[in-house]
Parts: structure tokens; C-alpha cells; sequence
């Protein structure tokens, strides 16, 4: 993708527009981002996926048992009989899992990394439905599918902004609001990292929200030491051999932090470590239990995809893939292996491909490493038959 091209996506604007001069940095209103925009789901069957086990849905009701009442599903089938005509909602996540056609909006999104987007969470809304005023600590693109929704700004917020007692949503006590507008089928909104909104049904209304991933300083911290210290040897430890002696013995002198600080830097730069524990991170399944892979035989799958057999990607798996000093690494549905850099074409192909068939897979099929790729892809899971 250029660039440099207008998009309409974004109103008009470039991507490297956009990039520098919205993302992370203040909200933007398209009209008619995607024209004559029609949701692929139905409310009825954004509700059906809420009864599904493998599914992560909730309803908030304003005024339920308590106010902002929220429940967790997988709920029954007669819960929206007994719902109240007005202000709930109910929230599906990472539906783009579970529906092909709302997976194919991502697509509209490829001037962003892959690897940063998170999910489409779908929203249904009753009149007046709303989760609050609140903020997120990731960028999200709020997409109106169906009906009215108004979306009024706020403040920018941060860990110190006051929220009322709640076990379960994080609303904001003291919002303050900046601008209003009323979005229809096709409108849409970017909202930059801990921007507070409040999101109020105008009529029966569904709204898809791309989210994206952002791990915090204390996830990177935490993910990334465990990580590394699977590779550290219990006998390398903190020494001070050649020290001077101690002036006084209970003291902790500059030169032991000193010290310490070498240790940490030694380990905390390798450049290597860092991108694998990123890219595994980053590419870690939102449900890794629907990641299955299937034991085939080498001679088996070569047959099959000769006799027409369609590889695709796992909806739950995701993929990304660098470059290293030795060669490439692909990033699958948090696991990584080190390749050939002869790969490279393969690897872009099974990252970007909506499927992989005789026709595009040509040359791999009779490469090694090409083929022992596509096995272990197959057998973790990360790729799957198209008629499974």
C-alpha cells in the first residue's frame, strides 16, 4: 500500500497523514468512511454468538440489579426476551474469529501493522445503551454498522483520573465533554489512547470497534525478564570480584549498582531475545484453545494440494515475521522459528495470502524448507484445510 495515497478509509487523508498527524495524538471523525457501509451480522446473529461457549460476550444494563449491571456469557437463549426495551447493551469480542465477512474489514486497515491489531469487537445497543463514560489505553476505530449512535468526547485521562466503584467497568467519575457527533452506517471514529467517550444508542444500533494491541511498560517488563530467564544459567549471578573494601559495612555503595546495571544491560539489549519474545508476544492467540493443529504426513499433504486442497489461516492464529543478522524468524500464533532467508517470498505469501493452493504455493512445493514450513504450520494449527 502506498503511503502516499489518499484513502477514504480516512477521509481523504494519506496514511502517512494520518500517522503523523492523528494516530496516538487526537480523535478524527470520517463521514462515510466506508460509503453505503452494511454490517455483514445481523443483531439477531450477534446475539446467537453470545450463547456460544467459545464466544466472550457481556451485557451492561444501565439500570439493572445495580447500576451499570454487567453479566457475562455465554447466556441462554430466552436472555433478551427478558431484557428492558432501553438502555443495555451487549458486547461480542473478537467476532472477526467467528465471521469471515467481519474478519474482511481488517483488510481496510493494512496501513497499520498486522501484528498491532488486536480484534473487531461488535456491539449491539438498545435505545439509549451505553457501557459509561470511560477510556481506553489503546487506539480503537469505532466503525457504525447499523442504527445511530452519538459519541461524545471527553478529557485526555490517565491512572490518576477518578472512577466510581465498580467491579467491573472502569467509568469515569468527572467526564467532561469536548465535542459531540452522531454517526450512521459507514461513519466512523478514531479515538487516540486514553481519550475518555461515551458512546449513547440513538435508535437499535451495532458498532464495530478495531482495537489494537499495546502492551503495557509493566506487561513488557514482566513477559519479557520471565522470558529471558529461561536462557540464564543458575550459576551466573551478581559478583563484585575485585572490589574495594567497605568503609562501612552496611552501606550500599554506588559501584555495587554500578555493577548491577552492567549485569542487566548485558542481557536486556540482546536485540534477538527482545524481537523473539516481541513478535511471540505480540502474535499470542486471544484463544489459544482454538488453535488445533492436524498430524499429517508429508506425502499426504502434497497429494492433497494437488488434488485441489486449499490452505487457509487459522481465523484465531495470528502471524508476523522479521528479519534477523542469520536469516528470517515467522512469528505463529505465539511461537517462532528460525529460517532460511531464501523464505522470504514464503513467508509474505502465508502472512498475506486469504488462502494457499497449488496455484501461488508452486516453487515451495518442491523446496525443503518450504515444505517443512508449511507441516509445521499445519500441525500447530496455525494453517488449516479449508474444509475443516
Amino acid at each position: 500500500m502506498n503511503p502516499d495515497t489518499p484513502l477514504q478509509l480516512l477521509g481523504g487523508l494519506t496514511a502517512r497523514e494520518f500517522l503523523r498527524d492523528y494516530w496516538q495524538q487526537k480523535p478524527l471523525l470520517i463521514r462515510q468512511a466506508i460509503p453505503g457501509f452494511e454490517s455483514p451480522i445481523s443483531p439477531d446473529e450477534l446475539a446467537g454468538l453470545s450463547l456460544e461457549e467459545e464466544v466472550e460476550s457481556r451485557v451492561v444494563l444501565e439500570h439493572g440489579e445495580r447500576p451499570w449491571e454487567m453479566r457475562r456469557g455465554p447466556f441462554a437463549e430466552d436472555t433478551y426476551q427478558n431484557l428492558p426495551e432501553r438502555d443495555w447493551t451487549l458486547l461480542v469480542q473478537a467476532v472477526d474469529q467467528f465471521v469471515p465477512e467481519v474478519a474482511e474489514l481488517l483488510e481496510h486497515f493494512r496501513f497499520l501493522p498486522s501484528w498491532r491489531i488486536d480484534d473487531v469487537m461488535i456491539s449491539y445497543a438498545a435505545p439509549g445503551g451505553g457501557v459509561g463514560p470511560h477510556f481506553d489505553n489503546y487506539d480503537v476505530f469505532l466503525l457504525q454498522g447499523h442504527g445511530h449512535r452519538r459519541w461524545k468526547i471527553g478529557q485526555m485521562c490517565d491512572a490518576e483520573s477518578a472512577l466510581l466503584p465498580h467491579a467491573d467497568l472502569r467509568i469515569l467519575a468527572d467526564f467532561q465533554q469536548t465535542d459531540e457527533w452522531v454517526l450512521e452506517p459507514g461513519d466512523m471514529l478514531y479515538l487516540p489512547p486514553r481519550l475518555a467517550h461515551f458512546g449513547i444508542a440513538e435508535d437499535d444500533c451495532m458498532t464495530y470497534s478495531v482495537g489494537f494491541r499495546a502492551p503495557s511498560a509493566a506487561e513488557v517488563l514482566t513477559h519479557f525478564t520471565d522470558f529471558l530467564a529461561q536462557f540464564l544459567p543458575d550459576e551466573e549471578r551478581y559478583s563484585d570480584a575485585g572490589t574495594a573494601p567497605a568503609s562501612d559495612p552496611h552501606e550500599i555503595q554506588r559501584d555495587a549498582l554500578d555493577r548491577l546495571k552492567v549485569l542487566l544491560k548485558e542481557h536486556m539489549s540482546d536485540e534477538r531475545l527482545l524481537l523473539t519474545w516481541f513478535g511471540q508476544f505480540m502474535t499470542e492467540p486471544r484463544y489459544p484453545e482454538l488453535i488445533a493443529g492436524t498430524d499429517v504426513e508429508e506425502e499426504d499433504f502434497l497429494g492433497a494440494i494437488e488434488d485441489g486442497a486449499v490452505l487457509i489461516r487459522n481465523p484465531s492464529a495470528r502471524l508476523a515475521w522479521s528479519e534477523v543478522d542469520i536469516g528470517l524468524v515467522l512469528f505463529a500464533s505465539g511461537q517462532s522459528r528460525l529460517l532460511p532467508s531464501s523464505l522470504r517470498d514464503l513467508l509474505k505469501l502465508i502472512c498475506a495470502a486469504e488462502a494457499l493452493h497449488f496455484d501461488n504455493l508452486g516453487q515451495w512445493l518442491g523446496d525443503e524448507d518450504g515444505r517443512k514450513l508449511l507441516l509445521e504450520l499445519i500441525k500447530q494449527g496455525s494453517l488449516e484445510f479449508a474444509d475443516e
